[in-house]
Formats: structure tokens, C-alpha cells, sequence
């Protein structure tokens, strides 16, 4: 507003010269000397819309300069605040709910399980509470990379169907960063190239070979195949075994419990026969029959508990004296207290990925403390151990600083050892290896018994020279095919 003033004052200096000098020289010059000031008016009038423009022009110029110094200024705290972490889907600056540490972040990860009629539900609810009691520890700990972990806002139950598994995956696919547990094999194997596509790290909570061939499931413990393999092995040092029978579920879970027992008779020169069976209860006549019949030495069974238990129960009850190996999602403590207990207890051995709950590892001691007081159940054995590899990954992840899922990724690939506390042999959790290089060749034997919480009595890890020697080419189920 001054600019336009001095114009105006110009102006007016120029108006009185006009006028002294049409006092000197008559009308006509008084004509031209007016055009002159009027001209002279006009050009400061414009002179002074200019001068006010580039004012303006300045103003708006400097303001928009601070706009954006403060908005810098406002993504350089945020990135402090997140400890200088990148990140994209399913972590946030905010705090998670009921956070252990306000000042975290939050890294929200899925949890898609069998919680409620399923065959397998009397496993996937402790492996469900001790994944959760398993971050709350990390959480205590002061979290990862300056984000705590939450495992319960996007948990969902699966009934053990694919197709519903596909479903709630879909739901919460966008919110997670990546999956704390996918129970289940062919559950798992449904949302398997989506996971690859968007490189989203999951941990199964089953143990099919197949896992070793994939880029984002972060397995843990040995495989069904692997078991069955260390269990007749372990099995033929008490008595010979002329004649296996593997009684199974179709699909990649029974499939390659039944693909181990197949390759061990195989590699040791003994029979094979081959009983898939269908899930419940119910349709387990068949199956009964056959081990009644069939003149087996051991029976492999890679079913759920209740089925397994129904399969045992009747056929010691029709006859049989042989010896059956379950793998390890076959049984349940549940079964101690069944009409089946007798034949379960007498004639069952369980091969398994780890020792079971009440063994005294750091990591079996830690898990315990953070449960508190609960009945010993190998599903929490379970849930606990699977999370370390994912831990794992997401500690690196936050160390590279970045916790977007490319970088979860990169992260897996160069992790070449996972620390279990104990409760997986030493120099497992080889993420970055080859299928065979990644492969635990170790088995912890069990033997049921009610006189401890867990029903199994551990006969320690065992590796026999079968499961030593076989070379992993493509999942076990598909090697003989």
C-alpha cells in the first residue's frame, strides 16, 4: 500500500508542473500539457497494480516456502518417531490397542486358525493363546524396532476350510503386515500364491514338506514326512517292521506323513499299503478293518486326534497288537481320557517337531511363565515355537529399516539361523537354505501317559539314518508320484 502512495504523490508533482506550464503557453499546451499528466497518472496507476502484484506475488511464494518447510519438518518427526523405519501395509505410527508401550508403533499381524468346529480345534486354540502370550512378551520387551506387535485384532477362524480360510484371508489381507498363523495345510495351500505375490511372510501352523519350497512360509521343526521316516526308524531298533500301513487323510497333511512312511519302507525293503480315510468319526470303519486285517507291524496315522483315537480304540478292541505311530497332530492329551486311553497308552509312540510342554529349555521355561496357569497341551508348545522364525524376520526387517513387506522379504532371505531357546535342535531356521539346507532332520519321540500334563513322556530328539539320507527334490507327497 505505501508503492501505491509515492505513485500517487508522482502523480500529483506531475499535475502541478502541467498546470505552471499551461499558465505560460495558452490553450493548446494546456491541451497537450493535461494529456501528458493524464498519460503520467495512468502509467503510476499501473506502475503501482504491478508493484502491488509482485507483492502479492512474493507473499504467497514465501508463505507456500513455510507450508512446505513445516510439512518436511512434520515427516522428519514422523520418521524419528518410527525410528527411521520404513513402512506400508499393516504397521502404523499410532499405538496398538491396549499397547504395552505407548510411545510404540503397531505391527498388526493375522491369525487365521481352526477355532471352533474343525477337526483340529483342541490344538489351534492353545497354539492361538500362546502365539498371542508369546508377542505379548515381546511386547514387554520393549516390542521390534520401535513398533509393538499385535496378533488378536485380526484373528479369524478358518473351520479348517479352505474356503473359508480364502475368505477371511481376503478380509484382512489389506490390514496385516503378515500372517502370525495360517493353521492347516490345504487351508494354507488356498491363499499360497497370494501370499507369494505380495510377499506376505506367514507362519503355518503345519508341518507338509511343501513349506521348504516356498519363499514366505517361515516353517519350523521337522516335516510329517521326516517324522514318519525317524518313527519307524526308532520303531525298528525295538522290533522288526516287515509291513507299514499309513491310515491318512487325503491332501498334502496325510499325504505326506504317508509319503515318508512309503519312502522309509522303500529305502528298508518292507511292505506298503496305503489307507487314505475320511475325516469324523463316523467314517472310520473302513480304515479299522483294514489295520484289523492287514497284518501291518505299525500303522502311521496321519489324521486329527478324535479320528486317530477312534481308529485305535476299535481296532485293539477287534484284535490288533501291533504298534501305531502317529504324527504329531495326531494326538491330543484329550485321548488320556477317552475310551480309547488304554490302547493309546499301550501301543502308541508320537513323533513330533519338539519336546513336549513340560521339558525345561529357556524357551520351554519362557513360555510356560507367560501362560501362566493352564493345562499342559502341546498346542501351545506349538504356537509358541512356530512364532521365532517370524520374530526373527521382523527383526531384521526393522534393522535393514524397513518393515514394508518387499522388506520383510529381503529380510527372510537372510536369516540363516533361528534362535528357538532350545526347543528346536541347534542350527535350525536356515530361512535363506535350499529345502535341504532348511530341513530339521530330527524327531522328538514321545510316548503317551497320563502321569504328566502334556500326555506325552519324551524319549529325547532322534535322527535315523533314513530321514539323514533323503534328499528333499520336491515335497515328499509329490516325490513318488
Amino acid at each position: 500500500m505505501r508503492l501505491q502512495s509515492r505513485w500517487a504523490r508522482l502523480a500529483l508533482m506531475f499535475a502541478v508542473l502541467a498546470l505552471l506550464a499551461v499558465g505560460c503557453r495558452g490553450d493548446e499546451a494546456a491541451d497537450d500539457a493535461q494529456d501528458a499528466v493524464d498519460d503520467a497518472v495512468s502509467d503510476a496507476e499501473d506502475t503501482a497494480e504491478e508493484a502491488e502484484e509482485t507483492v502479492d506475488d512474493a507473499a504467497d511464494e514465501a508463505e507456500e516456502t513455510a507450508d512446505d518447510a513445516m510439512e518436511e519438518d512434520a515427516t522428519e518427526d514422523d520418521a524419528a518417531a518410527a525410528g527411521d523405519v520404513a513402512f506400508d501395509v499393516g504397521v502404523t505410527e499410532e499405538a496398538c490397542p491396549d499397547a504395552v508401550n505407548a510411545d510404540n508403533g503397531c505391527i498388526y499381524l493375522g491369525t487365521i486358525s481352526d477355532l471352533t468346529v474343525g477337526p483340529f480345534a483342541a490344538l489351534a486354540v492353545p497354539i492361538t493363546d500362546a502365539q498371542t502370550a508369546f508377542w505379548q512378551r515381546v511386547n514387554e520387551n520393549g516390542g521390534v524396532g520401535g513398533f509393538d506387535v499385535n496378533t488378536s485384532e485380526f484373528t479369524r477362524d478358518n473351520q479348517y476350510s479352505p474356503e473359508v480360510h480364502s475368505q477371511q484371508y481376503e478380509e484382512i489381507k489389506n490390514e496385516v503386515l503378515a500372517l502370525a498363523q495360517s493353521l492347516g495345510s490345504p487351508t494354507t495351500f488356498a491363499i499360497l500364491d497370494d501370499l507369494e505375490a505380495n510377499n506376505v511372510i506367514t507362519a503355518p501352523a503345519s508341518w507338509t514338506s511343501a513349506w521348504l519350497f516356498s519363499d514366505v512360509i517361515v516353517e519350523s521343526g521337522n516335516t510329517y514326512c521326516v517324522e514318519s521316516q525317524n518313527g519307524l526308524d526308532y520303531l525298528t531298533e525295538q522290533a522288526e517292521v516287515g509291513t507299514v500301513m499309513a491310515v491318512h487323510y487325503p491332501g498334502d497333511y496325510g499325504d505326506d506323513g504317508a509319503a515318508g512312511a512309503r519312502v522309509w519302507a522303500e529305502v528298508n525293503g518292507a511292505e506298503f499299503v496305503d489307507v487314505p480315510t475320511t475325516p469324523g468319526q463316523d467314517n472310520q470303519g473302513e480304515a479299522v478293518n483294514q489295520v484289523v486285517s492287514g497284518g501291518a507291524d505299525v500303522v502311521v496315522i496321519t489324521t486329527g486326534p478324535s479320528d486317530a483315537g477312534t481308529i485305535v480304540g476299535q481296532a485293539a478292541a477287534g484284535g490288533f497288537q501291533g504298534r501305531f505311530l502317529f504324527n504329531s497332530p495326531s494326538f491330543n492329551p484329550g485321548l488320556l481320557q477317552s475310551p480309547a486311553a488304554p490302547a493309546v497308552i499301550a501301543q502308541v509312540t508320537v513323533a513330533g517337531p519338539w519336546e513336549p510342554f513340560q521339558t525345561d529349555t529357556p524357551g520351554h521355561q519362557a513360555m510356560r511363565e507367560a501362560l501362566g496357569d493352564v493345562t499342559g497341551n502341546d498346542g501351545y508348545t506349538s504356537g509358541w515355537a512356530w512364532s521365532y522364525p517370524l520374530l526373527a524376520v521382523l527383526e531384521q526387517a526393522a534393522a535393514n529399516g524397513d518393515l514394508t513387506r518387499e522388506g520383510m522379504a529381503t529380510a527372510l532371505s537372510e536369516i540363516t539361523e533361528v534362535d528357538y531357546e532350545g526347543m528346536v535342535p541347534a542350527g535350525a531356521g536356515n530361512l535363506s537354505g535350499d529345502a535341504n539346507a532348511a530341513a530339521v532332520r530330527a524327531t522328538s519321540i514321545g510316548t503317551p501317559s497320563d502321569a504328566v500334563p502334556s500326555g506325552l513322556e519324551s524319549q529325547g530328539f532322534y535322527e535315523g539314518e533314513t530321514a539323514a539320507a533323503f534328499e528333499f527334490s520336491a515335497p515328499c507327497y509329490e516325490s513318488g508320484e
